[in-house]
């Protein structure tokens, strides 16, 4: 199966880069997904092709209008099953680990990203299943939360990354544990030395080490974050 994800935004050509490098390259180019970003412009039918206006009420900023995303949402949930259609927005739920294992089982997801002051609220209350925050800061435009999405998504597909084991063993993969860190040559770097227990060669030893250090990160990672 191809996993299929659909993205609507009014800057397409920030998402086009990103989409074509790396893992989600290599994602596509095996036919693992299928990536389609959709220019909201595309959509917007008077001569000027606006997708922005002022928000009734007064206040700073543009908010992108509804007709446009209406357009291109029927269209595309009259073609196909949508599994999710994701809205990234600061009144979301945070984004974890768990969220992206649950999106990787999809077979169709439409991400709609906002831009400038937001989006016409009635888009998010008419067809967004999930709202999803990536942190309590604030963005330009919901693209950057859209690409965070889609890599944490595309590397868990089967197929996608050629060690099959490293998705599995990576920190937050089995709930809130962070790994122990990593070392490869050389042993001694601007005196600079790795842990002599990872060149015993020993196990056990090795095993032990790994396990204590994972609790002790996960530990301070949980307090610097307020998570106890």
């Amino acid at each position: 199966m191809t996993m299929r994800i659909d993205v609507i935004s009014a800057v397409p050509d920030s998402l086009i880069s990103p989409l074509n490098t790396s893992i989600i390259k290599r994602a596509q180019e095996r036919k693992k997904v299928d990536i389609i970003v959709h220019n909201l412009r595309d959509y917007a039918y008077d001569k000027h092709k606006q997708i922005d206006d002022k928000p009734f009420g007064g206040g700073p900023g543009m908010l992108l209008k509804p007709e446009p995303f209406f357009e291109c949402i029927e269209k595309l949930i009259s073609e196909r099953k949508y599994d999710h259609i994701l809205y990234p927005s600061p009144g979301g739920k945070f984004y974890n680990q768990q969220l992206a294992n649950r999106f990787s089982l999809a077979e169709n997801i439409m991400i709609i990203a906002g831009h400038y002051k937001g989006i016409d609220d009635r888009v998010r209350q008419k067809f967004a299943t999930d709202e999803i925050s990536i942190g309590r800061y604030v963005l330009t435009g919901g693209e950057i939360a859209v690409l965070v999405i889609i890599d944490s998504v595309v590397r868990l597909l089967p197929g996608v990354l050629n060690d099959s084991e490293s998705a599995l063993n990576d920190s937050l993969m089995d709930g809130d544990i962070i790994e122990a860190p990593y070392y490869t040559r050389p042993a001694e770097y601007k005196e600079l030395k790795v842990p002599e227990v990872l060149l015993s060669g020993h196990e056990k030893k090795v095993k032990d080490w790994k396990e204590e250090q994972s609790k002790l990160l996960t530990e301070k990672w949980k307090k610097i974050n307020n998570l106890e």
